[in-house]
């Protein structure tokens, strides 16, 4: 009987360790899209070489792989305060100065991805591939001729807004929308983003804004980075059933993240709540400038917030069942990832820590049945597919 005990034991370890190379074969075989990475806004704060092992960050190239990612959007974030005080036209030139300087140092580990028709070529010799996607539309001021000067230096896709309503659009974290749709500045943008080629990102958005966008535009748009709001009802920064049916209908994707506030129902009201006292934070700041008060110092207000709402924990198998809800109801060839790895404090599933881990998504995918196939399309395939319909209708209107 210890035999035949320490037999099943065996046969259970090396169909494990099979299941495991076969995930990483898959992993490193497929081209691997990733739609939000928030590399860049760490660089800004604390620089590291993401050439090499950068052991207090998410992504780095020898982490990207190890886990087979090709293709990582990097994330020129500003926030609705460096909108206010009008920094974030500076902020945003200097994030992607910082991405250029990147490949720049390490020609033969990264390159800037334009378009996906390069994607093959330059993935020759084992570089990650560095797309820039905008993540909230600040940096473009007034000016819709701004889509084309933020074009020119590589931004593939715009989230019209963040976490606060803007001159664009209503963010999906604001009680109070200002457009209850787009702005007639954010129409001119999305006509302006469809005629050069830039994709329309409706994550973040309240959901007129994010209906309105997805009516008007004449190519496919995409949620970067937005789990299901099936599994976090009321939780509006999550996409309804509603919304990702007119995404799916226009040709393109929903892009799953990987991040606990978005994946876990308890996490999700905690940043709703997150985000919205913030907001009454820096109101109150404005108020108190505006009448020569001293402000408020936010880092009394993080650690006070982070004391009253310590971390929560995710696993894998809640993001496998996002992906498992899109498929169902979305289709296969509309549902991809956009982790936000570096962008959520570490808060993500255990199995899903940094880009190496790819890995372990596959093997989830493979355990519940999707066929090797259908893994390409979720891991990359149906972004670029949706990448090169839009480039294809800019280039048609030309």
């Amino acid at each position: 009987m210890r035999r035949l005990l320490l037999a099943v034991s065996l046969l259970a370890a090396l169909g494990t360790a099979g299941a495991q190379d076969a995930a990483h074969r898959l992993a490193q075989d497929a081209i691997i899209v990733d739609t939000h990475i928030d590399a860049p806004g760490i660089l800004m704060d604390k620089w590291a070489d993401l050439g090499m092992d950068a052991k207090d960050r998410e992504f780095d190239y020898p982490k990207a792989r190890a886990g087979g990612l090709d293709v990582a959007f990097m994330s020129i974030y500003t926030s609705p305060k460096q909108d206010d005080d009008g920094s974030a036209w500076q902020v945003a030139n200097q994030m992607i100065d910082g991405v250029q300087a990147l490949v720049q140092r390490h020609p033969d580990r990264f390159a800037i991805l334009a378009s996906p028709r390069d994607a093959q070529r330059l993935l020759q010799g084992g570089r990650v591939l560095l797309p820039l996607g905008m993540e909230n539309g600040a940096p473009l001021g007034d000016k819709p001729g701004n889509v084309q000067f933020f074009f020119d230096r590589g931004v593939r896709y715009i989230t019209l807004a963040h976490s606060a309503n803007n001159r664009l659009a209503d963010s999906s974290y604001a009680l109070e929308k200002t457009w209850n749709g787009l702005s007639p500045l954010g129409r001119e943008v999305v006509r302006e983003m469809n005629r050069v080629g830039i994709m329309v990102d409706v994550s973040h958005l309240g959901d007129a804004s994010a209906k309105e966008a997805i009516a008007l535009s004449t190519v496919p748009v995409i949620a970067s980075h937005s789990a299901f709001r099936h599994f976090t009802p009321g939780f509006e920064r999550n996409i309804s059933d509603e919304l990702a049916k007119l995404v799916t209908a226009r040709g393109g994707v929903v892009q799953v993240p990987f991040g606990t506030a978005f994946i876990d129902p308890a996490s999700a009201a905690d940043t709703q709540a997150h985000f919205r006292a913030i907001n009454d934070f820096n109101r109150r700041n404005a108020e108190r400038k505006a009448q020569g008060q001293p402000e408020l110092p936010r880092a009394d207000f993080d650690k006070q917030w982070q004391a009253a709402h310590p971390p929560r924990q995710s696993t894998l198998a809640q993001v496998l069942d996002q992906i498992d809800y899109g498929v169902k109801l979305l289709g296969v060839d509309h549902v991809g990832i956009g982790s936000d790895f570096d962008g959520v404090d570490g808060e993500l599933p255990g199995e899903l820590k940094t880009v190496a881990d790819y890995p372990n998504l596959v093997a989830g995918l493979q355990a519940r049945g999707y066929k090797d196939g259908d893994i390409r399309k979720l891991l990359g395939g149906n972004l670029l597919r949706a990448w090169t319909a839009i480039e294809a209708g800019a280039q048609a209107a030309r």
